[in-house]
């Protein structure tokens, strides 16, 4: 009996921890959106550069496997430039360097995350269904 519960505690432990790491993708993906029109504020320097959460196995309480974010690192794509004389941004030439954030892209990344994070609720859900279902037959 108790090797029934702790499998539904790990099950959950593992689950939780993917809740984690995509909250925290979520919030990656919604700086680069807030930032996708971030110019440089001095002449000819670089713009915002997207981010990208890097995802790490990680042990969890129970003895299984979960993730987490171990780091979120620069995405080294180039920019692009757009001819913009009067922008304060502007180099030399007058070329703006714009963020290489892509609005399409990061949408797409987001609703990915969002169908990650259903998908580790529903898992705790159905885990906590089965525990209290077995439960309630031991009770019988």
């Amino acid at each position: 009996m108790a090797e029934i519960k702790s499998m539904a505690g790990v099950t959950q432990a593992i689950a939780a921890s993917a809740l984690r790491a995509q909250q925290a993708r979520m919030r990656v993906i919604a700086e680069n959106l807030a930032n996708a029109n971030s110019t440089s504020s001095t002449q000819g320097g670089d713009p915002y550069r997207r981010q990208a959460p890097v995802f790490q196995p990680t042990a969890v309480a129970g003895g299984g496997t979960g993730v987490r974010v171990a780091r979120v690192q620069a995405d080294q794509t180039a920019f692009k430039t757009d001819y913009e004389p009067g922008n304060p941004s502007a180099d030399a030439q007058g070329y703006v360097k714009m963020p290489n954030v892509d609005p399409l892209v990061e949408a797409l990344d987001m609703r990915e995350a969002q169908r990650a994070y259903e998908a580790n609720l529903n898992v705790i859900e159905t885990a906590r269904v089965m525990e209290s279902r077995t439960l309630d037959l031991l009770k019988k």
